[in-house]
């Protein structure tokens, strides 16, 4: 197999990689790290400090806690897709230019994106007024979507899976009644498995046909880093809260491993292909803005901004340890920003209630989306309650409805192959269709206070 084949390949799913590396919200970023939060659509996410995932939200928030708390938890994820107005094509080119080999025959089933509890735990301890300590682990990023085993658009990509977890050690102080500050130090891991098949000539019929056959192409790999989180508190009044938080971008140098296999290759004596991967990916660093305001004794509305520097993210640059550099493909994504607002009703002494709406914006442009990650912009609708059958314990549920605007894939690859030391014309795939995305999320969660 020759280095243009294993270029083409390895670029292909290590792209998808760092596209999924960011689920469910602009760029696919995850947003459930709290249950009580999601009611409100994370409007008050750095302002209001209302359980322990205030360690996650604003690390000046725990020293705002009367005392110690767990809260542990969870969102299950159920994303559904429409795939309309598909195509798909391959052409073969030679030194006499493109051949058609004609349509790609498959399905568009659009069940894609398995169903996914996305959990959560989070401690904060307060030592005195002053100064608070907590601890936190969350998924702040991840992604799964496989499509059925004739997917039309299998060329282009069929199987993602990445997953990121994060531990989050955090120490908070708070000055006096109006200012609070807080930090926290951020472990990250992460894994992933990316597939697609890529469409092969391994000879010709005795007609004088291209035969093409389907090679399976994976990418598996991990590493682990470290960053971090500021965040401030202001209470220019005890019924106004602003906060602000800083959650800084994280350096990875994933490794791992690229494999390419089919029958027809064992068949042909080529076996296996296999090499290393190497790719420096950032997950960009994002600001939270938000204003909580309590309006009445019962009453109070959230306020959010929230931007995120995408724009680090302009290049994908892959090395082999044989190979040197695989691939270097420009990305381009723009900087996005979410809006939300929200708010929470104390209809008794125990039941609260919570109602917000999201906007999100995606970074990504129409050039280059993918099959993995279909995406565009989205509003996020949710409902909640906080059910306190004692002082020490509360229970928050909530439900959130996601809907996209209807997007377009039109991608394009080229891949080429080397049998018997002579290198075959590369092929040409290309999948166009449309998307029209939504999800539904549904969250528990437990306080403890101590």
């Amino acid at each position: 197999m020759n280095n243009k084949f294993n270029k083409l390949t390895l670029a292909a799913a290590v792209s998808a990689a760092v596209f999924a590396s960011q689920v469910h919200a602009g760029g696919y970023q995850i947003n459930e790290q709290s249950v009580s939060g999601q009611g409100y659509s994370h409007a008050g996410r750095s302002s209001n400090v209302h359980d322990a995932t205030i360690v996650y939200g604003n690390p000046a928030g725990m020293s705002f806690l009367d005392r110690a708390q767990i809260t542990v938890g969870g969102t299950y994820l159920n994303v559904n897709s429409d795939i309309d107005n598909t195509s798909a094509s391959r052409s073969l080119q030679t030194p006499a230019g493109s051949l058609p080999l004609g349509s790609v025959a498959g399905s568009n089933d659009g069940d894609m994106v398995p169903g996914t509890l996305v959990p959560f735990a989070f401690y904060a301890q307060p030592v005195n007024e002053q100064l608070a300590f907590g601890f936190g682990v969350y998924a702040p990023f991840g992604s799964k979507t496989e499509y059925e085993g004739d997917f039309q658009g299998r060329n282009q990509g069929n199987y993602t899976e990445v997953k990121v977890m994060t531990a989050q050690p955090t120490v908070s102080y708070r000055f006096n009644e109006q200012w609070g500050v807080g930090v926290g130090v951020t472990y990250n891991r992460v894994e992933g498995e990316l597939r697609r098949q890529v469409p092969v000539a391994v000879g010709q019929a005795p007609n004088g046909a291209p035969i093409i056959t389907e090679v399976d192409s994976r990418v598996e790999g991990d590493d682990e880093a470290w960053g971090y989180n500021l965040g401030v508190i202001y209470q220019p009044a005890p019924e106004t809260t602003f906060g602000l938080t800083y959650r800084s971008k994280v350096d990875f140098n994933l490794e791992g491993n690229f494999s390419a296999s089919s029958p027809v290759l064992d068949q042909l004596g080529i076996g296996t292909v296999t090499d290393t991967a190497a790719l420096d990916l950032t997950t960009p660093e994002t600001v939270n803005l938000s204003l909580t305001q309590q309006m009445s004794d019962n009453l109070k509305l959230m306020f959010g901004a929230s931007w995120v520097r995408w724009s680090e993210f302009d290049q994908i640059l892959v090395t082999g340890a044989e190979r040197g550099e695989i691939t270097n493909e420009q990305q381009k994504y723009s900087n996005a920003w979410a809006f939300s607002t929200g708010g929470e009703y104390q209809l008794t002494p125990q039941l609260a209630l919570r109602a917000g709406v999201a906007l999100d914006f995606t970074p990504t442009q129409d050039a280059t989306r993918s099959v993995r990650i279909p995406s565009d912009d989205r509003r996020i609708f949710s409902i909640g309650a906080g059910w306190s059958p004692t002082p020490d314990l509360t229970l928050d549920f909530a439900y959130s409805y996601l809907t996209e605007r209807s997007t377009q894939v039109d991608q394009t690859k080229t891949d080429s192959f080397t049998v018997a030391g002579q290198q075959t014309p590369p092929i040409t795939s290309n999948y166009s269709a449309d998307y029209k995305n939504e999800a539904h999320g549904f969250g528990a969660q437990l306080t403890y206070r101590f």
